[in-house]
């Protein structure tokens, strides 16, 4: 097994932060996941996640692919709405016409461009 990278002091990880990383799951292996509803059905792929300042994960971007005469659509999904992110990424009770039906999430918004 590695050995977990030392933090920005250092220091090594103690025993309970070593034990939450063993757990936890990495964001750019859950970048492509495909998004399920709790029938089974695809909705789309996650795009990106959107971070707060505070380090919070608020959002799931979540690229649903072409529609017609409106090209590729994603739309952010609040991460709260997800009833489980790993190992499956499910979306309950939504469908992907449902979230055709939301506004357009662009990256420019948050980019200020």
């Amino acid at each position: 097994m590695d050995t977990p990278a030392a933090d920005s002091n250092g220091a090594a990880p103690d025993t309970a932060q070593s034990r939450l990383i063993a757990s936890g799951w990495r964001v750019s292996k859950l970048k492509k996941a495909t998004v399920y509803n709790d029938a089974n059905q695809k909705i789309g792929k996650i795009d990106d996640f959107i971070v707060t300042k505070d380090g919070s994960l608020t959002f799931a971007v979540v690229n649903l692919g072409r529609f017609p005469g409106r090209g590729t659509y994603m739309v952010a999904i609040p991460t709260n709405d997800f009833s489980q992110i790993v190992p499956k990424v499910i979306l309950p009770g939504k469908t992907k016409a449902d979230l055709g039906k939301l506004p357009r999430f662009e990256y420019k918004l948050i980019l200020g461009k």
